[in-house]
């Protein structure tokens, strides 16, 4: 599988993972994609996403996609012996990536101080619920409470009159995926500080703290500055855009929605005439946008009461021909059949030993000029599939030696 060779603007990039679960590997898979060698350390018993989602014959499909372009190796970091194996796995990489509680790494002997002993200076990210520092550092967390504390779960539902029911989460991990993203841009910020002359801190390493809660709190565009300067909480408003209307998933036919954005005046007028109904231009009560806002409930009804009677087909090939941005909500089939992903080759199949087939995946982002799109080279490995290339080939481990260490249970 490692036959297969990464490309990409990080090549020559080497990062250490010591992640679990999604936000570390994500910020790492965003690396590898982008031409980084990755070293994965697994416990022996491998990460806890490779029994998560839909399986086949017992293997998790996530898996493929989740750790892809990766090398892992198996590690036990309870063991003591496993201790030094880490740190010249560190001094021989440039960067660090890890996600556990705050305070763990430390236990296993592997905090700032003792990276910075064999590797001055290194970027050591570090993804946690709440982030390193004050009174719930140490507190447990997930995707769902970063999600939850940093506000955006409370704006992913409907109004209390529409619906009774709690707030949904969007069906991925959001507040992890997030915080893996600002770990990659973290890691890659230090590395070009560096680049310009010695870091603020010397040797000592150069830790990026990311935390799940303040990673989602980032994506909140102006509900911060509105409740500063007003005092307004932005309430949830279910599929509206309160702020520029009209702009919503509107019924048809057959049950299923479709987006429409008609949010200018120019738009609205192609709409209103698109529709037989001229004479709402004019309406003053929903002549410009902010008379429209004001009166959401009745444009919107009049629009549901136009598209409840068309076909989704039918409907979008009129809107499309108005100019008036629209689309149906995708499913994954919408999305393998869209003809624009695949121009792009958005969807990539990869061979996969684990499930002796090609599995489908969603391609590195981004692209860059100059070549081909940035392929994924090797779908996620086995636990330590790479430990003899990294042991013996990086680390210069002999046989008897890596013989012994598993054995003892360490690798």
């Amino acid at each position: 599988m490692s036959d297969s060779k990464q490309s990409g603007p990080l090549t020559g990039l080497r990062v250490v993972e010591f992640g679990h679960f999604i936000a570390a590997p994500f910020a790492t898979r965003v690396l590898a994609d982008m031409g980084a060698e990755i070293i994965k350390i697994e416990p022996p018993g491998g990460d806890p996403v490779r029994s998560w989602g839909g399986q086949l014959n017992g293997r998790s499909l996530w898996w493929s996609s989740h750790a892809r372009n990766k090398k892992s190796v198996s590690l036990n970091l309870k063991e003591p012996e496993a201790r030094q194996i880490a740190l010249n796995l560190v001094a021989a990489s440039d960067g660090v990536i890890e996600n556990f509680r705050p305070g763990m790494m430390e236990r296993f002997g592997l905090g700032p101080n003792d990276l910075a002993a064999v590797k001055p200076g290194i970027p050591f990210v570090r993804v946690s619920g709440f982030g390193q520092t004050g009174p719930r550092a140490k507190d447990p967390s997930f995707g769902m409470i970063g999600e939850a504390i940093g506000g955006i779960r409370f704006l992913t539902g409907y109004p209390p009159d529409q619906s009774s029911l709690p707030p949904v989460r969007t069906g991925v991990s959001l507040g992890d995926t997030v915080a893996g993203l600002y770990g990659a841009i973290g890691l890659l910020a230090v590395l070009f500080e560096q680049r310009q002359g010695p870091s603020p801190e010397g040797t000592d390493a150069r830790i990026v703290d990311v935390a799940l809660t303040e990673s989602v709190l980032s994506l909140l565009e102006g509900v911060l500055p509105e409740y500063g300067a007003t005092g307004k909480i932005r309430q949830p408003q279910g599929s509206r855009l309160p702020a520029a209307v009209p702009s919503n998933a509107y019924p048809t036919a057959d049950g299923r929605f479709v987006l429409i954005g008609a949010n200018s005046d120019p738009l609205y007028a192609r709409l209103c005439q698109l529709m037989g109904r001229e004479n709402l231009i004019a309406d003053p009560r929903f002549a410009d946008n902010q008379s429209r806002v004001a009166n959401i409930e009745e444009i919107d009804a009049i629009i549901s009461d136009w598209t409840r009677s068309q076909s989704p087909e039918a409907l979008l090939n009129d809107l499309e021909a108005a100019g008036i941005p629209s689309c149906k909500i995708y499913d994954v089939a919408d999305i393998v059949s869209d003809q624009q992903f695949q121009a792009r080759s958005a969807v990539s199949s990869v061979p996969d030993p684990v499930h002796d087939q090609d599995i489908m995946q969603p391609a590195p982002v981004p692209r860059f000029s100059g070549g081909p799109r940035e392929s994924i080279a090797w779908a996620g490995p086995a636990i330590g599939q790479h430990n003899d290339e990294i042991y013996g080939g990086l680390l210069d481990m002999s046989e008897d030696a890596r013989d012994t260490l598993r054995r003892a249970g360490v690798i």
